[in-house]
């Protein structure tokens, strides 16, 4: 199947509010409530929509800095990615982890208090990850954009819908 126009519209209103009524999201899409329903079940079954999350500003809970930490890690064996990936995810304060090309194997998004934070975090957690060769910090000054995936402005073909 294909993602609609109508879809891309119920992605583009579940982004930019995903807690709006069924009765609003209709009324943004112009379909009845009933087969509007019947798309965002479809989406989620499909797993074109993964779930529903609140952003909560960060430094209302004291997490004030952001960094962003590059690995490169001794090898790249199937075990050893599996298993940095198990001990990423044992980290709460870890908010993205991204395999990547290039000159370092990983880029992680962690949030930290202060520097301090952030030194503890090297020592208690980070550095006790075994396979780990070389890592480079650097702290965010600014965040300028962030979320939200750009949606197509015509339907896609080939969706797994």
């Amino acid at each position: 199947m294909k993602i609609t126009k109508y879809d891309l519209k119920i992605l583009s209103v579940l982004q930019e509010n995903a807690r709006s009524s069924l009765q609003e999201i209709s009324a943004r899409v112009g379909l009845s409530s009933t087969p509007c329903w019947n798309r965002i079940k479809k989406m989620e079954g499909a797993g074109i929509i993964q779930g529903y999350t609140v952003q909560v500003d960060p430094s209302v809970l004291g997490y004030r800095e952001s960094v962003i930490v590059q690995v490169t890690l001794d090898n790249h064996s199937d075990e050893t990615l599996f298993e940095f990936g198990k001990q990423l995810e044992k980290i709460p304060e870890v908010l993205e982890a991204s395999l990547v090309s290039g000159d370092y194997d990983y880029y992680i998004r962690i949030a930290v208090k202060d520097t301090r934070d952030y030194e503890r975090l090297l020592r208690e957690s980070l550095y006790r990850i075994p396979g780990i060769r070389h890592t480079k910090s650097t702290f965010v000054l600014r965040t300028l954009k962030d979320r939200s995936i750009p949606l197509p402005s015509e339907p896609v073909h080939g969706a797994n819908l």
